[in-house]
């Protein structure tokens, strides 16, 4: 079990508009945003709970993928939309990936630093 994901990124502003809009439709928010020494840090959650953060720190990493969890085929669809609203690149439109189980519905996209980012929905709809 994760408890949270941090990525650095290039441009944090960027980051932060992209990931608000991509990720509202899975019920994500700001949560809490710190501003300290030069770097700031921009921490996502649900109710509250943080388990997403973006920060401009350090040199972002390559290959990196993040896979946030759907309740509903529907908010996988929406995250899709969204992100790609927001300046995502898509990188496979919603639909089911049997490859990955018979329930495997997920879609995904590039954010503006070129991080794989997926939403997964596991539940037979």
């Amino acid at each position: 079990m994760l408890d949270h994901i941090g990525l650095d990124v290039t441009d944090i502003a960027r980051s932060r508009a992209f990931y608000e809009q991509a990720l509202a439709p899975l019920g994500y928010a700001v949560v809490q945003v710190i501003d300290e020494g030069g770097t700031t840090v921009v921490m996502f959650g649900v109710d509250g709970e943080i388990d997403f953060v973006i920060a401009d720190k350090d040199r972002p990493g390559e290959a990196n993928h993040i896979a946030f969890r759907a309740t509903t085929r529907d908010q996988v669809d929406a995250f899709h939309a969204a992100a790609v609203a927001a300046g995502g690149r898509d990188h496979g439109p919603p639909g089911l990936r049997p490859h990955y189980g018979d329930t495997y519905y997920a879609a995904f996209v590039f954010d503006p630093d070129g991080f794989n980012v997926e939403a997964v929905c596991h539940a037979a709809e």
